[in-house]
């Protein structure tokens, strides 16, 4: 079977890529430049140009799509390019990774990019799965976020210490992604992250217990973290980031649906944090 993956080079595609490609499927990178891919075919995308996608999905076993960065008019134009571009193709399987937006709860009134794509693929007709995480652990590697860690035992981020959060790796996304694709009898939205949740501390904890030194959590505020990356995105880049942690210190928790887990409907479980700071090599 063949496969297309959007960002192959990337964070959320990589890993994609390369799990079909371990367990023996045929993978096509879905890319801007094909020349950054280099292991194996890749077709030249771009998910504002609606032909681009039509000739790359036409014959495709399944299709894996993620909403790149972007104003949330930039994401609303690539999600409606993308619907259409599916069903005009009609590739075999679509797996929708949210990137840790959150869909809203009545699907049929939400107007954000991530909700209108949902809709229109589910008005397809082409199965689709809907992988909905929450906040990745790869945030945690963020360069002054990890260098704190390592260098003086403290882990900043900006959520409160008792808030619990459903995380997960794009390495575990990977292996959701993958089982989807093999299993095409799971469609609808497929939660993943960690339950119970894990706060704060409970993360420091497995920083610790990895580099075997304390490391103690910081609760940063939203503001403290945007100053603190605005050297790697831009004042304009860490607008919307700083706003959605403003957003989650209204929330009680972050903790996926159980119900739509990937723990209940493919058995799958995310790694531990300290199994994924393994994986990683950090």
């Amino acid at each position: 079977m063949t496969y297309l993956i959007h960002g192959a080079t990337g964070a959320q595609g990589a890993p994609v890529a390369a799990a079909l490609t371990r367990f023996g499927h045929h993978v096509t990178a879905a890319v801007r430049n094909t020349a950054a891919y280099t292991a194996g075919p890749a077709v030249a995308v771009d998910t504002a140009d609606l032909d681009s996608l039509v000739d790359a999905y036409t014959g495709a076993d399944g299709v894996f799509v993620h909403l790149p960065l972007g104003s949330p008019a930039q994401q609303l134009e690539q999600a409606t390019t993308i619907a259409t571009a599916v069903d005009r193709a009609r590739p075999g399987r679509v797996v929708f990774s949210t990137s840790g937006y959150t869909l809203g709860g009545d699907n049929d009134e939400d107007d954000s990019a991530h909700g209108v794509l949902v809709r229109r693929l589910e008005a397809s007709g082409v199965p689709t799965a809907v992988i909905a995480p929450r906040l990745y652990l790869e945030n945690l590697l963020l360069p002054p976020v990890i260098t704190a860690t390592r260098e003086e035992g403290i882990l900043p981020y900006p959520i409160r210490e008792d808030f619990l959060v459903s995380w997960s790796s794009h390495l575990d996304i990977a292996e959701v992604a993958l089982r989807l694709f093999e299993d095409r009898s799971v469609t609808g939205v497929v939660t993943v992250g960690a339950l119970p949740g894990l706060s704060g501390p409970d993360l420091a904890k497995a920083f610790s217990n990895h580099f075997g030194r304390e490391v103690r959590f910081h609760a940063q505020t939203p503001d403290e973290f945007g100053e603190m990356i605005i050297p790697i995105f831009g004042a304009d880049g860490i607008a919307p980031v700083v706003d959605s942690y403003r957003w989650r210190a209204t929330l009680d928790d972050e903790l996926i649906d159980e119900t739509r887990s990937a723990q209940a409907l493919l058995g799958l479980a995310p790694r531990s944090v300290e199994h994924w700071l393994r994986d990683i090599g950090a």
